[in-house]
């Protein structure tokens, strides 16, 4: 068995003896998978937050008597081309992102899950750190921005492949759509959690607004290094089920055996034991006592081989993009057409955050295209209506943010982790962390893509027409992409 971490084995002690083992060690690992994503996406917020006063209308501020329009702006992001710039922090660091999703999902088959995890969090938290720290050595140079979001891009790809693998490696197929439609509300509540805390410093000290969370994401890669069982062999766990086939106790009926439900075949009973229909032979018995080959982790030609991976990549792409334009642009357009601060902005743009999805249906790509064919009028209509008054902007931001995220969270959790042990592996698991790399490092391509578009497509004009105009296409495009996907599960659910 696989050594736990030392923080693991004091709780095993502790805890597991008032509880069912597999129950509990479940529940633990998913409630510390959430935290530790929650303060990934925690940590990410702060930079469009602080957007809204890098360069801001300083003659409405109160207390301002500088005959200098800028004066109140930080540099370098006091120019008429501050969009751009601010546009360019968002490629740089979701670029390095996505180009190091590829490689994390690659190394965190072949190294300790544990280590990979804990110590991409702690890096994550000194970037994040060090981008408020600018504020404090009253750094003005761009480059510096870059860099450290570029290197906060690179840390920050760890996390999603390592705690998508551990959740697989802890629950199994039947119950993933369910279980990552609950757990991935981490991605909101993260947000959520990131815009309020920003929002605090944001008009005061917003080196603050980066500080405090990256404190709060290098504390957490510490309890992750001390607590986290990666793997049910690593405390002596029964592994889950990863492709529905489990044995269905058939004594309860009369029946002197069990049935193996991916044969329906009863396998009668001898004692305790599962006896065999037929005799084993030697070769049979010789093979059994070997001890099991270790599962080869897969390479990225053979990842895109599974049927689905390629369309949803491409869909992600799309979906993302959107998704990732409200991510970094909502605070600066609803301060814009709203005129309200930076707090108030920031608090706002939680409500788009607000919402998740389990899909019960078993047909993601079905669940996924209804939402994105709604998504697309909804954006439309807060586009338009969205500043009539603030009840009925928080309304219509519900609304669209549950459409715009829901694919978005369905197809980097449930969908990652079902094609990562897809039947055609034959049950070589080790694929589900290159998986969920190819397809949310492609969507974080799209990621990178978009809020950089809506810094030069809005310019400095404030042209937020055609902004929504963009994101409305590419809702469209993600949708049309995963068709194929969509017939075959219709076809398959009719035979």
């Amino acid at each position: 068995m696989m050594r736990s971490p030392l923080g693991v084995r004091i709780i095993d002690r502790v805890c597991c003896k008032c509880f069912n083992k597999d129950t509990w060690y479940r529940g633990y690992v998913l409630l510390l998978t959430f935290l530790c994503y929650c303060c990934y996406h925690l940590s990410r917020k702060p930079v469009s937050v602080v957007k809204t006063v890098f360069h801001q209308n300083c003659s409405a501020l109160p207390d301002y008597n500088s005959s200098d329009p800028t004066a109140c702006d930080w540099a370098p992001f006091n120019h008429p081309n501050y969009q751009e710039l601010e546009g360019s922090l968002d490629y740089a660091y979701l670029f390095a992102y996505a180009v190091g999703m590829f490689f994390a999902g690659h190394i965190a088959e072949r190294v300790d899950l544990r280590l990979f995890l804990s110590l991409g969090m702690m890096l994550s938290g000194i970037t994040t750190a060090l981008f408020g720290m600018g504020r404090l050595w009253n750094i003005h140079l761009l480059s510096y921005y870059l860099a450290v979001q570029i290197f906060g891009g690179l840390a920050q790809s760890s996390g999603w492949p390592a705690v998508v693998t551990c959740v697989g490696n802890w629950f199994g197929k039947g119950h993933r759509g369910l279980v990552f439609g609950v757990w991935n509300s981490h991605t909101s509540i993260g947000n959520i959690l990131g815009s309020l805390i920003a929002g605090v410093w944001v008009s005061t000290n917003w080196g603050l607004s980066f500080i405090v969370p990256g404190l709060i994401i290098l504390a957490m890669g510490l309890v992750v290094f001390l607590l986290l069982p990666t793997d049910p062999k690593e405390v002596g766990c029964s592994p889950p089920d990863h492709h529905g086939q489990h044995i269905v106790d058939h004594r309860t009926h009369g029946e002197t055996g069990y049935e193996d439900v991916s044969t329906h075949q009863v396998v009668p009973v001898v004692g305790e034991e599962i006896a065999p229909l037929m005799t084993d032979s030697d070769e049979d018995v010789e093979e059994r006592k070997r001890p099991p080959r270790e599962a080869e982790a897969i390479s990225f030609f053979g990842a895109l081989r599974i049927p689905g991976v390629v369309e949803f990549s491409l869909c992600l792409f799309f979906s993302k993009l959107v998704a990732y334009t409200f991510l970094y642009w909502l605070p600066s357009y609803i301060k814009y057409v709203a005129h309200y601060d930076a707090t108030q902005s920031a608090d706002l743009s939680t409500m788009f955050d607000v919402g998740g999805i389990a899909d019960y249906s078993g047909k993601s790509a079905s669940t996924c295209a209804v939402m994105l064919a709604f998504s697309a009028p909804m954006m439309f209509i807060y586009q338009t209506y969205g500043n009539v008054s603030l009840r009925v902007n928080i309304v219509l931001l519900l609304m669209t943010g549950f459409l715009v995220n829901g694919p978005y969270a369905l197809i980097t959790t449930a969908v990652s982790a079902d094609l990562g042990t897809h039947k055609s592996l034959k049950e070589n698991s080790k694929a589900l962390a290159t998986v969920t790399a190819i397809i949310d490092g492609t969507g974080s391509m799209g990621a990178a893509l978009g809020p950089l578009l809506t810094g030069l497509i809005s310019g400095p004009s404030n042209n937020w027409n055609h902004v929504f105009y963009m994101l409305i296409a590419a809702d469209i495009i993600s949708m049309l992409l995963l068709m194929r996907v969509v017939f075959r599960e219709l076809c398959c659910r009719q035979t």
